[in-house]
């Protein structure tokens, strides 16, 4: 069993054969992926798939690039979608200091804004970082034992990572981990604790090694977790069901019987014994 923590289904890359891509998602192995809005109207949509797909569950915020268009109906109508069936998670939000396409002041006043809704809604967290690593770490500081989450996409290095983990949220690892040159993302991969990651494919972007440079998609988590699982000196399957594990925790998943626990990599996926 997987779970893919951060994927967007609802962007119209995938418009052309969504339904093919979550069956792809469920043949792998994959018993839930998490699609996660980024817009109001992208959280409609993402509302709109965990209706439509069992392994499908959603998660409603808005992104750093668009908090500028941010007003207080925004927040009124984010309220409204949290208590639609199938809301697992606020986010992604958080801070980009990469592109700036909202100004920087008005993505740290919507950051603080939007950890306060989702302490009231009790939802954890999907936290976006950008070149903005010491400025998450010290806006998240006062929330420490009270909100929980996933650092997303997960791109410092071991001191950042400890800052995370010692606030309580997990580091969560895309498919850049399978790249050659990650070698500071391996260096963390080794360094935090099984028990606090997660995997992801942040699709549809990111696509790992042998897929690089195409459109990602959720099955493709297979490439990440056997990566990681070398990396972490660990069988498939039991890399596979802690992560799978910790992101039913965080997120309140429920349990899937029909879900085996394989001893090994689904059908088609490389067995790396060199560990």
């Amino acid at each position: 069993m997987l779970i893919d923590s951060h994927t967007h289904l609802e962007m119209k890359d995938f418009d052309a054969d969504r339904d093919e891509v979550v069956a792809r998602a469920r043949e792998a192995g994959l018993a839930y992926m998490i699609t996660v809005g980024t817009t109001l109207a992208d959280c409609e949509k993402v509302l709109s798939l965990a209706e439509q797909y069992a392994e499908v569950y959603a998660a409603i915020g808005i992104h750093p690039h668009d908090v500028k268009g941010i007003d207080a109906a925004t927040y009124d109508t984010l309220r409204e979608m949290a208590a639609r069936k199938k809301v697992v998670a606020y986010g992604e939000i958080g801070l980009d200091f990469f592109r700036n396409l909202s100004p920087r002041q008005d993505q740290i006043k919507r950051f603080g804004e939007q950890l306060e809704i989702a302490r009231e809604l009790g939802l954890p967290l999907i936290i976006h970082s950008r070149e903005a690593h010491r400025e998450t770490v010290e806006m998240l500081s006062p929330w420490r034992g009270k909100l929980s989450g996933v650092i997303h996409c997960f791109s410092g290095d071991r001191e950042v990572a400890k800052k995370c983990l010692d606030l309580g949220f997990f580091i969560s690892l895309p498919g850049t981990v399978t790249f050659p040159k990650a070698e500071e993302l391996r260096k963390v991969v080794q360094y935090v604790p099984l028990e606090s990651l997660l995997l992801e494919t942040d699709a549809p972007y990111l696509a790992p090694e042998p897929f690089r440079g195409k459109r990602n998609e959720p099955s493709y988590v297979v490439k990440t977790a056997e990566t990681v699982a070398v990396l972490k000196g660990l069988p498939f399957g039991d890399l596979a069901s802690a992560t799978s594990q910790n992101a039913k925790n965080l997120f309140a998943l429920p349990d899937r019987q029909e879900c085996s626990r394989s001893s090994g990599p689904p059908a088609g996926a490389r067995e790396d014994k060199s560990a």
